[in-house]
């Protein structure tokens, strides 16, 4: 163990308590050897300081995860850590490798969920909070990696959860192990449902667990080259057989019999079953039902995991026949026979029950009564038949209970494995062990013997592998190990197990003497043990022994030793059942060789499990191990209580305190070495000035305290037991020092306060006292001022009075004779302007009468001449509107030559339509002829070669055949004459082709002229009505202003005609820009107008070819990058503008559509390049933003009111019709709109789907991108970096923040450069805002779930430290504005709510109302709880909330504790595409008018229209 606590004055410690194990306490005197402690509990104890462990006054209040950070590596440590974090709901906790795991007797579904066991996969040990998933994500990890196999021993005594740990472990490494499907059904959910059938055969209660295993289990779950599950086996070991006949109160029997008892009516009619307190093997307990357990359920379940794992109905039937069998065997009951020593069975309910079970068995009841009641003797000379007595009777009748279930749980097993099946090629496995763990009761039979003996192998084994991890711990740093020493219990096995002389070989040797007893037995191992250290006799008993084992001493009742280790089979047993008419049954007992030579074959089950326990071992050792150590807390199976001495023994039971007396052998504390020098730098603080290296800082501050012993590592320093303690003791006295410094700083600085406020407080007095007599002084002074002032005042008022007497009778004088003379003037002046009035209206009367005499004469003049102009213009208006009839005149001859002009052409369409067939069917007889003339001309050739090669034949026989003069003349000639004519009708022929291909050279030309007259007579008709409408606007315009004259002549004033011709002339239009005109009409006589021109075979081939190379243009030149015109993308305007001029959007089948979709595809084959995609995204969301604007579906509300001809149905008429009538287009669009609707059929619209489709491709892509970069930097940006204290290291501050905010800006300059290139490729800003959203939720989601599972990461310098990055990307939000980052800083609620509740000071002062309404609303009370018991304050050293707060959210928890989805406190990551096309649609106000479309396609002839 760790050494004692340096024992002073004040200093914290642990002593032993009787009640809770031990205790904290305070050193409050020190006397020699022994110290006085105060405890938490105000008790105080004298005890002696070897008794006492120190505590760390600095340990965390919520616990470490891994037990190896603890300061002091002790019993009190280690009880007190788990302590803390079970009553936080951590019931997982490291100690190294080995993960410990308390019962916490309530469910925590979110614990084991899915989204769990995605967050263990591929983490590294260690990184996430202690689970049971590291530990089976570790064993995988290291088995694919290394090729090695695995083993997982899981143990724990009954109730401390350790089938359910193994549950877990096995459905990760199912989740690991994919699916490798087995005759229909996987391997791994065979492999899980077994539990269920192997729990009802081999479960049931005791005093410490309601589902206890009573077997020992190991699963290998064999994987191929690729980690696949291939193949699995289940191992068992040492069934508990005494229970089938013998249980006692409140422990139950196994679960299967009471499933049996609740089974369906039908089945309970068929086995003659019914209430199980009608049984003896059932009724001896008090205990029938477990609280919350449906019986008749689980029995559904159980035959329901049969038919999974392949155990068939009939199989199955046989099953529960021979368990119900054994029920009515245990109610037979014996009594005295008719001789002495005989027996037979006691009632009729007796002989009820045997007939029965002899029914179930299929055996004869005779046969089977015999069996239970004689006994067969075989000797040399014949068989004797021994009677047996009632009591021999009911243990033969046990005996075959024990046994046929024995037999019935091991086919079982064989079963499974066989159903499993096994992969022969698999090369690795995992092995689970489940596995019961150490036992001690007050009565401890033969089955305690062998779990304990099973636990001290394992044991050994456990401390093999902790001996081995701290070797390798230590090589890998690089110190010296070789002078540990390894604690070893190999004494205890050779007490155990050895040959001979152990005590198992003592009893197999007791088992087979007849005449041994129990008693005799123990004397045996009195005498052979009395000098071993580890075995001990009993003082008051006679037959009981005491071995010392690694978790303590137990004692061995030894009364059943003998009958539990005799594992033989009753010949009779064999006989009876082997002959079954059932071959389930026969099949349990096949027969074998001996039982025809000996009555009973012996075989001993301690010598069998002994070598069980030894495959089991060598199947361990060859494997790398991993251990889980399972804890309950309290022998009431109820949550959130923990009993100290209950855990302390099952933690010594366990080997934990085993594994940690290695660890003190060696060096118990190890500490990193930033940690190390934040703890103890103040001991030596100058070693660290000028130095940044750790190791030598931490090597000079340990030379410098001059301890010896010590190891320095890579990354670590290690402590021999004790040194820590006195480490923290030199700590404490340099903070008591530093603690008196301080108060004497502050008992100086309060006094030297004190003198300057007494100081100050005495000058105040003066200048108060100076004050009033100055003040005295100055008002004498001012009363000798004030009465000179006054006399002054009054002298002088007395002269200025006698002066204004004087000045005022002046003044009066001088004004008397002023106002004569001014009276005098006044009259003057009147008399001069009376005079002056009389004069100006005389003149003016004068003058007016002259100038109305001249205005009369001036008016006269003017009417007399204006009438007679009035009479010149009234003749001029006359003449005009006779020239306005003959224009009128003029028109509807004009009106007349149009109609009849449009007449001919129809005709000269109609007549060039028939001729065109009639030429079309001409060219097609000239074409037959010239075909057959042309086979004509081939077969001649044939015979005319055929005939050649005939004479080349001939004349090379020439030579050899001699010469016959030839005497046949006549033929000769014949076929001279026929080779003549021959050769005359082939020229023919040849010259009637030449002749055909002119005429059809002639008639192409007739009909292209015709094709241009027809061309030419329509631009003809257009300029006429062209003028036409010239004409009716000049007509308009002369009838107006005729309309005007004549209102200006019946007006009586004379106005302007400036406003009679102010009216505004506004020629009436249609939509789009057409003209309100009338096409004219056809004639009901007249021939239908021509659709089509282009009905020629070599026109038709032409225009196909010409669209083809238009297309391939189109598609070379959007196939680059194009860039952008005013913000718009350039090959999005330039495809929609061509597809909507070659009215692609009505064919009702064309190829484009296919050949874009083909472009975008390979143009976005490289998904890392997010320039490129950013590029096409704006192409394509604009594109379809153009295409949701302008099509609509056939027959959709908004189609063109105006009727417009006919349309060719085929893509390349259209585009043929179109191209020959651009030019009238043309001329009838004034102000065509860029975006118009039209009808789109199938093709366009399938080729909508089709880009949407890719748009969401390309914004997931470039999402997932972006979120692909960021995730290795998040995992970096949750944790702070590791940096020692600015007053230990010198380091500069400049670098520091560099290095720390490092992370956060490369987040920032992913988020930079994705923002530019959205933006250099004009994506529309809806799209930024989604996928900005997206990401930021995808950085809240990791964040938050890394500060959940992992502690170190809820610190209050680690807040500060992601608050300071989380500021960073609110910066570049608002940056960003709104336009591109809308929503995204909201997002990041979750982990900015709980970082800002991370860096408040202290929380024990805030309530839980606070910190749900107020603080972290929008966290869950799980979440909230895990954030709270997690924190813990590295910088300040502060609380964290109180236990009140946490009280109330247990309380909480616990009611929603069955709800899976309320419990889960982890994030989901949405993938899903945010937009639909109406998003994008309402989103984009973009106006295209000033678009410009490629300019490499503008320089082709037949891309014209796209200047229009």
């Amino acid at each position: 163990m760790a050494a004692q606590a340096t024992n002073v004055v004040g200093s914290q410690v642990w002593v032993e308590d009787p009640d809770v194990a031990w205790i904290d306490g305070q050193v409050i005197k020190v006397h020699g050897d022994t110290v006085t402690i105060k405890c938490s509990n105000e008790k105080t104890v004298t005890i002696k300081g070897s008794h006492v462990h120190a505590k760390d006054p600095e340990e965390s209040p919520c616990g470490v995860d891994d037990m190896t950070k603890l300061a002091y590596l002790h019993e009190p440590g280690v009880l007190q850590n788990l302590k803390s974090r079970y009553d936080m709901n951590e019931i997982y906790t490291y100690t190294g490798n080995i993960l410990i795991a308390v019962n916490p007797f309530r469910r925590l579904p979110h614990l084991y969920d899915t989204q769990m066991m995605e967050q263990y996969k591929g983490a590294d040990f260690g990184e996430l909070s202690p689970h049971p998933f590291a530990v089976a994500d570790l064993a995988y990890r290291l088995m694919l990696n290394e090729g090695v196999s695995q083993s997982i021993l899981v143990s724990g005594e009954s109730g401390a959860g350790k089938t359910e740990s193994t549950k877990m472990i096995m459905r990760y490494l199912a989740y690991m192990g994919g699916k490798a499907a087995s005759e229909g059904r996987t391997v791994e959910k065979q492999v899980l449902q077994s539990n269920p059938v192997l729990e009802a055969f081999g479960n049931a209660k005791t005093v410490r667990n309601n589902n206890s295993s009573r077997f020992g289990k190991f699963v290998e779950i064999q994987f191929d080259q690729n980690g696949r599950i291939s193949g699995a086996a289940v191992r068992t070991y040492l069934l508990e057989r005494s229970r089938v006949c013998q249980i006692s109160d409140p422990e139950r029997n196994y679960h299967c019999f009471y499933m049996l008892c609740s089974a369906p009516p039908e089945e309970l009619k068929r086995y003659k079953l019914g209430d199980p307190r009608i049984f003896h093997y059932l009724n001896q307990s008090n205990c029938y039902k477990l609280e919350g357990l449906d019986e008749s359920k689980e029995y559904l379940e159980t035959r329901k995991a049969m038919d999974i794992i392949g155990i068939s109905s009939e199989e199955q039937e046989a099953i529960f026949r021979v368990v119900a069998a054994i029920l009515h065997l245990g109610n037979v009951e014996f009594a005295e026979g008719d001789d002495g020593d005989s027996s037979k069975p006691k009632d009729e309910k007796s002989l009820f029950h045997l007939k029965t079970a002899a029914e179930l068995f299929m055996c004869d009841e005779k046969a089977l009564e015999d069996s239970l009641c004689k006994r067969i003797i075989v000797t040399r000379d014949e068989n004797i038949v021994k009677t047996l007595d009632p009591e021999a009777a009911k243990g033969s009748r046990d005996a075959l209970a024990k046994t046929v279930y024995s037999r019935l749980f091991d086919w079982l097993v064989d079963k499974i494995n066989c159903s499993i099946g096994q992969d022969p090629n698999s090369k690795c496995l995992i092995g689970v062990l489940d596995i019961y763990g150490f036992e001690s009761f007050k009565t401890n039979s033969f089955e305690q013997f062998c779990i304990n003996l099973t636990n001290e192998k394992l044991q050994q084994h456990f401390n093999q592998h902790v001996f081995k991890m701290e070797q390798e711990e230590y090589t890998k740093e690089e110190i010296n190990w070789s002078y540990i020493e390894f604690i070893d219990n190999q004494d205890i096995l050779d007490l155990i197990e050895k040959k001979p002389g152990g005590i198992i070989a003592l009893l197999d040797e007791a088992c087979m003497l007849p005449r041994s007893t129990h008693e005799t037995f123990a004397q045996k191992l009195y005498q052979t043990f009395k000098n071993n250290k580890r075995f001990t006799k009993p003082k008051l008993s006679r037959s009981d022994f005491t071995i010392c084992h690694y978790a303590g001493d137990v004692t061995y009742q030894t009364e059943l030793f003998l009958d539990k280790n005799k594992d033989y089979v009753v010949a009779e047993h064999q006989a009876l059942l082997s002959a079954s008419t059932c071959s389930f049954v026969s099949g349990l007992f096949p027969l074998f060789s001996e039982d025809s030579t000996k009555s009973s074959k012996f075989s001993s089950i301690g010598s069998r499990f002994k070598q069980q326990l030894q495959s089991l071992l060598e199947t361990l050792s060859a494997t790398e191990p991993h251990y889980i150590r399972c804890v309950k807390p309290n022998n009431l199976l109820k949550p959130a209580i923990f009993e100290n001495q209950n855990v302390l023994q099952q933690l010594r039971c366990g080997g934990v305190m085993e594994a940690i007396r290695i660890s003190c052998a060696g060096y118990p504390t190890r500490r990193i070495f930033y940690e190390f020098i934040d703890r103890f730098g103040i001991l030596v603080p100058d070693v660290l000035s000028g130095s940044s290296d750790e190791i030598a800082a931490v090597r000079r501050l340990l030379e410098k305290v001059d301890l010896q012993g010590y190891q320095i590592g890579k990354t670590k320093v290690f402590l021999r037991a004790g040194q820590m303690a006195e480490l923290d003791a030199r700590r404490n006295e340099v903070l008591e020092r530093s603690a008196n410094m301080i108060q004497r700083k502050v008992r100086s600085f309060l006094a030297q306060k004190s003198f300057i406020a007494l100081r100050r407080s005495a000058v105040q007095l003066q200048t108060v006292c100076r004050g009033e007599l100055a003040t005295r002084i100055y008002q004498g002074l001012r009363r000798e001022a004030a009465s000179l002032k006054i006399q002054t005042c009054y002298r002088m008022h007395a002269a200025r009075k006698a002066y204004y007497e004087l000045s005022a009778s002046a003044v009066t004088i001088q004004s008397a004779l002023r106002g004569m003379v001014a009276c005098k003037e006044l009259h003057f002046r009147q008399q001069t302007k009376a005079a002056i009035i009389i004069q100006s209206c005389c003149r003016q009367f004068l003058v007016r009468l002259n100038y109305s005499r001249t205005k009369k004469a001036a008016i006269t003049t003017q009417c007399a001449w204006r009438g007679k102009v009035a009479r010149k213009e009234l003749r001029k208006l006359k003449m005009a509107a006779r020239e306005t009839g003959a224009l009128q005149a003029a028109k509807n001859k004009l009106e007349k030559q149009v109609e009849e002009l449009t007449w001919r052409l129809q005709l000269e369409k109609r007549m060039r339509a028939d001729l065109e067939e009639a030429k079309s069917q001409e060219n097609a007889k000239l074409q037959a002829a010239l075909q057959e003339v042309q086979q004509q001309y081939k077969e001649i050739q044939e015979i005319l070669v055929k005939e050649r090669e005939a004479a080349k034949k001939a004349a090379e026989i020439a030579p050899v055949i001699k010469e016959v003069p030839v005497i046949d003349t006549e033929l000769m000639n014949k076929l001279r004459d026929e080779n003549d004519k021959l050769k005359t009708m082939v020229s023919s022929l040849e010259q009637k082709i030449v002749d055909t291909e002119k005429k059809y050279e002639e008639t192409n030309k007739i009909s292209e002229e015709r094709l241009k007259k027809a061309i030419d007579a329509e631009s003809k008709i257009v300029d006429l009505n062209m003028a036409m409408l010239r004409l009716q606007e000049k007509l308009s315009n002369m009838e107006s202003e005729e309309k005007v004259q004549r209102r200006a002549l019946l007006s009586l004033p004379v106005k302007s005609m400036s406003e009679h011709l102010s009216i505004p002339i506004i020629p009436k239009n249609l939509e789009n820009g057409y003209y309100d005109v009338e096409e004219p009409k056809e004639p009901q006589s007249a021939p239908p107008a021509i659709k089509d021109y282009g009905n020629g075979d070599k026109l038709r081939k032409s225009c196909v070819d010409r669209q083809l190379e238009n297309v391939d243009a189109l598609i070379d030149c959007v196939g680059k990058n194009l860039g952008y015109c005013a913000g718009k993308p350039v090959a999005a305007f330039t495809i929609y503008k061509c597809l909507l001029h070659w009215k692609s959007f009505e064919a009702e089948k064309t190829s484009v559509f296919d050949r874009l979709i083909q472009l975008i595809g390979s143009a976005i084959e490289n998904e890392e390049d997010n320039d490129n995609l950013a590029y096409w995204l704006s192409n394509t969301s604009s594109l379809l933003f153009l295409l949701q604007r302008s099509l609509k579906a056939v027959g959709a509300p908004g189609s063109v009111s105006r009727k417009k001809p006919p349309q060719p149905t085929s893509l390349f008429g259209r585009m043929a019709q179109g191209l020959r009538s651009a030019s009238f287009v043309n001329m009838h669009v004034e102000a065509t709109d860029v975006v118009r609707q039209v009808e789109a059929k199938y093709p366009a619209l399938l080729f909508k789907q089709q880009l949407t489709a890719y748009v969401e491709k390309i914004y997931g892509i470039i999402r997932d991108n972006i979120k692909k970069e960021l995730s290795s930097l998040i995992s970096l940006c949750i944790q702070a970096p590791r940096t020692m204290k600015a007053s230990m290291l010198r380091m500069s501050g400049r670098f520091s923040g560099q290095s720390q905010s490092n992370h956060w800006h490369k987040i920032i300059e992913s988020l930079d450069t994705l923002l530019k290139k959205l933006q250099d490729n004009h994506v529309p800003p809806v799209f930024a805002q989604k996928v900005f959203t997206q990401i930021f939720s995808y950085i809240n989601v990791q964040l938050f779930n890394s500060l959940l599972l992992r502690r170190e990461c809820c610190s209050f310098s680690n807040g500060e430290y992601v608050k300071a990055g989380l500021a960073e990307l609110e910066l570049w939000c608002a940056k960003a504005t709104t336009e591109y980052a809308a929503v995204s800083w909201d997002e990041l609620k979750h982990i900015r709510q709980a970082v800002g509740f991370l860096v408040i000071f202290q929380k024990f002062r805030i309530s839980y109302d606070e910190i749900v309404n107020d603080l972290c609303p929008i966290l869950s009370v799980q979440q909230l709880y895990r954030i709270c018991t997690q924190y813990w304050d590295d910088k300040y050293n502060t609380q964290s909330v109180s236990t009140d707060v946490l009280s109330n959210m247990r309380v909480l928890m616990t009611e929603d504790s069955n709800n899976a989805e309320s419990s889960s406190f982890l994030l989901d990551d949405n993938s899903s595409i945010p937009f639909s096309v109406d998003d994008i649609t309402n989103s984009i106000q973009e106006d295209y008018s000033d678009a410009k479309p490629a300019e490499e396609l503008l320089e082709n002839p037949a891309f014209q229209f796209l200047q229009d």
